[in-house]
Protein backbone atom coordinates (compact mmCIF):
# COMPACT_ATOMS: atom_id res chain seq x y z
CA UNK A 1 0.00 0.00 0.00
CA UNK A 2 1.45 3.48 -1.18
CA UNK A 3 0.69 7.22 -0.18
CA UNK A 4 1.61 9.48 -2.27
CA UNK A 5 2.94 12.91 -1.64
CA UNK A 6 3.00 15.49 -4.23
CA UNK A 7 5.66 18.02 -4.71
CA UNK A 8 3.29 20.84 -2.86
CA UNK A 9 3.35 17.77 0.10
CA UNK A 10 7.03 16.97 -0.19
CA UNK A 11 7.93 20.33 1.43
CA UNK A 12 5.68 19.57 4.05
CA UNK A 13 6.85 15.82 4.27
CA UNK A 14 10.75 17.32 4.50
CA UNK A 15 9.89 19.46 7.53
CA UNK A 16 9.28 16.77 10.08
CA UNK A 17 12.32 15.03 9.18
CA UNK A 18 15.72 16.64 9.62
CA UNK A 19 17.79 15.16 6.98
CA UNK A 20 18.29 12.66 4.32
CA UNK A 21 20.23 9.82 3.00
CA UNK A 22 20.93 10.53 -1.14
CA UNK A 23 21.44 6.95 -2.32
CA UNK A 24 23.64 6.65 -5.56
CA UNK A 25 24.59 3.64 -7.88
CA UNK A 26 28.88 3.41 -7.91
CA UNK A 27 30.79 2.07 -10.61
CA UNK A 28 30.44 -1.94 -9.53
CA UNK A 29 26.77 -1.52 -8.65
CA UNK A 30 26.44 -1.11 -4.91
CA UNK A 31 24.70 1.43 -3.41
CA UNK A 32 26.57 4.82 -2.30
CA UNK A 33 24.48 6.41 0.68
CA UNK A 34 25.15 10.08 2.19
CA UNK A 35 23.81 11.41 5.16
CA UNK A 36 22.29 14.86 3.56
CA UNK A 37 20.20 17.90 4.59
CA UNK A 38 18.38 18.69 1.08
CA UNK A 39 16.15 21.60 0.32
CA UNK A 40 13.67 21.77 -2.02
CA UNK A 41 13.94 24.71 -5.15
CA UNK A 42 11.25 25.01 -7.72
CA UNK A 43 10.40 21.64 -7.43
CA UNK A 44 13.97 20.42 -7.65
CA UNK A 45 15.34 19.00 -4.37
CA UNK A 46 19.14 19.81 -4.40
CA UNK A 47 22.25 18.96 -1.75
CA UNK A 48 26.04 19.34 -1.44
CA UNK A 49 27.79 16.27 -1.50
CA UNK A 50 31.42 14.81 -2.46
CA UNK A 51 32.96 13.69 -5.31
CA UNK A 52 32.09 10.34 -4.93
CA UNK A 53 28.31 11.04 -5.01
CA UNK A 54 28.59 13.92 -7.63
CA UNK A 55 30.59 11.09 -10.10
CA UNK A 56 27.88 8.23 -9.26
CA UNK A 57 24.75 10.90 -9.98
CA UNK A 58 26.16 11.96 -12.80
CA UNK A 59 27.22 8.23 -14.78
CA UNK A 60 23.82 6.90 -13.39
CA UNK A 61 21.34 9.75 -13.02
CA UNK A 62 18.60 7.63 -13.03
CA UNK A 63 19.74 5.58 -10.28
CA UNK A 64 19.20 7.84 -7.74
CA UNK A 65 16.79 8.44 -4.29
CA UNK A 66 16.48 9.94 -1.40
CA UNK A 67 15.65 8.60 2.27
CA UNK A 68 14.32 10.40 5.38
CA UNK A 69 14.25 8.25 8.35
CA UNK A 70 11.37 8.85 10.14
CA UNK A 71 11.35 11.69 12.56
CA UNK A 72 9.94 9.00 15.84
CA UNK A 73 9.71 5.32 15.98
CA UNK A 74 6.26 3.74 13.91
CA UNK A 75 6.54 6.97 11.85
CA UNK A 76 6.87 6.84 8.00
CA UNK A 77 9.70 7.46 6.18
CA UNK A 78 9.78 9.80 3.08
CA UNK A 79 11.33 7.75 -0.41
CA UNK A 80 11.72 10.31 -3.04
CA UNK A 81 13.22 8.75 -6.56
CA UNK A 82 14.07 10.74 -9.47
CA UNK A 83 16.38 11.88 -11.76
CA UNK A 84 19.68 13.82 -11.09
CA UNK A 85 22.13 16.30 -12.17
CA UNK A 86 25.55 17.35 -10.88
CA UNK A 87 27.24 20.18 -11.09
CA UNK A 88 30.46 21.13 -8.73
CA UNK A 89 29.78 19.63 -5.01
CA UNK A 90 26.12 19.88 -5.49
CA UNK A 91 23.52 17.41 -6.66
CA UNK A 92 20.43 18.05 -7.94
CA UNK A 93 17.19 15.39 -7.93
CA UNK A 94 13.65 16.19 -9.84
CA UNK A 95 11.55 13.86 -7.97
CA UNK A 96 9.60 11.55 -10.26
CA UNK A 97 7.79 9.77 -7.39
CA UNK A 98 7.53 10.04 -3.71
CA UNK A 99 5.91 8.11 -0.85
CA UNK A 100 5.68 7.60 2.36
CA UNK A 101 6.45 4.58 3.95
CA UNK A 102 6.37 1.99 6.80
CA UNK A 103 5.94 -1.48 7.98
CA UNK A 104 2.38 -3.01 8.17
CA UNK A 105 1.46 -3.53 11.66
CA UNK A 106 1.62 -7.39 12.76
CA UNK A 107 -1.98 -7.52 12.47
CA UNK A 108 -2.62 -6.24 9.74
CA UNK A 109 -3.21 -9.59 7.95
CA UNK A 110 -2.50 -10.67 4.29
CA UNK A 111 -1.73 -8.24 1.52
CA UNK A 112 -3.58 -7.57 -1.55
CA UNK A 113 -2.52 -9.47 -4.87
CA UNK A 114 0.24 -6.85 -6.47
CA UNK A 115 0.37 -5.29 -3.09
CA UNK A 116 4.01 -4.71 -1.17
CA UNK A 117 2.13 -5.77 2.21
CA UNK A 118 3.58 -2.72 4.49
CA UNK A 119 1.97 0.76 5.43
CA UNK A 120 2.89 3.22 2.46
CA UNK A 121 1.37 6.26 1.75
CA UNK A 122 2.09 8.00 -2.13
CA UNK A 123 3.49 11.24 -2.95
CA UNK A 124 1.92 13.06 -5.68
CA UNK A 125 4.43 15.31 -7.69
CA UNK A 126 1.98 16.66 -10.06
Amino acid sequence: MSIPVPVEGLAEAMAERPYAYLLTVSDDGRPHAVAVTPVLVNGVLRATVGRRTVSNASARPNGVSLVWPPAEAGGYSLIADGAASASGEVVEVRPTKAVLHRPAPADAGSPEAGSCGSDCVGVRLD
